[in-house]
């Protein structure tokens, strides 16, 4: 498979903070890539700087063999890449305009990136992808669950036709099985569309069930990587197998960990 994403070298610092340092990998067409790591780890400001919310100091970011150089210049390049990567945040209602429709907010997307489009048919067919009934287009923010407003913002990214989504701690303010819902409903998108997604998330439980590869970050840094049930059986750096060691389990012993990690 091609990659549908390249990043290599990116580096950001924060004053004296290195946040992402000498930062490389790739996603394949098709594929599904975890950046797993503590708060703090540099994953959520790599995800940030692939989607232009920051930029970087150094390195380079190329989508579907495009390089991204500085800030987009002009409308044009901003909806072009808008069209390549698409993010959806860890909470959506403060993503979601709380006074526009769900029917409205899918529209205005539309909209700007294809004027021309059929949007009825389009925001039916949107809908439907997420799992989300005719009913649920006009109503607002407030009158959806956690599970359903996550489900819309998934709708609004996948109305552009990006190449990448990147999902930055999408599934973590939902109740469990609401999580499974939303992960099983990622996993079908994925494979009806070829659809490429970047999972940011400190959850190796999401890491295990929905990614192909994985990469471990620690301050900054990129510790680990590989494919993810290889990392995940045979993790091979400290920090990795502290990471799996920290998942609450019967005997798990919370103050153990936590020396472990001032250890390290």
């Amino acid at each position: 498979m091609s990659d549908l994403l390249e990043v290599t070298g990116l580096c950001r610092s924060f004053g004296a903070v290195r946040a992402v340092d000498e930062v490389s990998f790739t996603l394949a067409a098709g594929g599904s890539l975890g950046i797993v790591g503590e708060s703090g780890s540099g994953k959520t400001t790599t995800a940030r700087i692939l989607v232009g919310l920051e930029q970087a100091d150094a390195g380079q970011v190329t989508v579907l063999g495009r390089p991204r150089t500085g800030r987009a210049r002009g409308r044009t390049e901003r909806l072009a890449r808008a069209r390549e990567i698409q993010m959806v945040f860890q909470d959506p209602y403060l993503s979601l305009d709380p006074r526009t429709s769900v029917e409205d907010a899918l529209r205005e997307t539309l909209r700007l990136h294809f004027p021309d489009a059929d949007h009825p048919r389009r925001i039916a067919e949107l809908l439907d992808q997420v799992g989300l009934g005719s009913r649920a287009a006009s109503a607002l923010p407030r009158q959806l669950s956690g599970g359903q407003r996550q489900r819309v913002a998934i709708a609004r990214a996948l109305a552009v036709e990006p190449a990448v989504m990147v999902l930055d701690e999408a599934v973590a303010a939902l109740d469990v099985s609401v999580q499974a819902q939303v992960l099983n409903l990622l996993a079908d998108i994925r494979e009806q569309t070829g659809i490429g997604y970047l999972f940011i998330t400190h959850d190796l439980g999401v890491v295990r069930c929905v990614t192909d590869q994985v990469v471990v970050m620690r301050h900054g840094r990129i510790v680990e990587s590989g494919p993810t049930a290889g990392v995940l059986a045979d993790p091979q750096h400290p920090y990795t197998r502290l990471l799996l060691e920290s998942v609450p389990r019967p005997g798990w012993d919370p103050d153990a960990i936590a020396a472990a990690r001032r250890a390290l």
